[in-house]
């Protein structure tokens, strides 16, 4: 898996793989590009002019920038860095949204503990931190209850089902 490149009208998705666990996932760099432009569709925007950036990262570098960015010193699923908006930049220079970090042995350990496919969890943890670079957030009710549909709506444009649903 490698940076990503710019094609006509979509948006830029680099994916940075720096963790070797991360390679049980063949086909995880074309799921990821389908998640991103899945949350572009349902959110009716146009990113085409956009850069998110996925490190699919160890739990030890996700729990340094927990640390660093946070001051919690255990890792979490998914960390996100929304872009300042107002950074300036060259012409023609596609925008960074923000960074998104995903630790391989938190979401492996939730995938097995919720009973979900590993591929399917790591493309929700994906989406998630995405809407999180693009302003959504879950810090009251009414902002999770948003959130949590907004992620419903685009794992299903993907044939993925809600990942809140009660395990049955």
């Amino acid at each position: 898996m490698g940076a990503g490149n710019k094609a006509a009208d979509i948006l830029i998705l680099e994916i940075q793989v720096d963790e070797v666990a991360w390679s049980e996932l063949p086909d995880l760099e074309k799921l990821l590009r389908r998640a991103a432009l899945a949350t572009e569709s349902v959110l009716g925007r146009d990113l085409s002019d956009a850069v998110v950036t996925i490190a699919l990262a160890s739990d030890e570098q996700v729990a340094e920038q927990n640390l660093r960015w946070r001051g919690k010193s255990q890792p979490t699923n998914v960390l996100s860095f929304p872009a300042p908006r107002d950074m300036p930049l060259p012409p023609d220079e596609p925008r960074p949204l923000g960074d998104i970090m995903l630790a391989a042995g938190v979401v492996r350990r939730e995938a097995r503990q919720q009973e979900k496919p590993l591929a399917e969890h790591s493309v929700h943890l994906a989406v998630h931190g995405i809407l999180h670079i693009m302003g959504y957030d879950h810090i009251n009710e009414a902002e999770a209850n948003e959130m949590e549909r907004l992620e419903i709506d685009i794992l299903g444009v993907l044939g993925i089902s809600n990942p809140y649903a009660p395990i049955v």
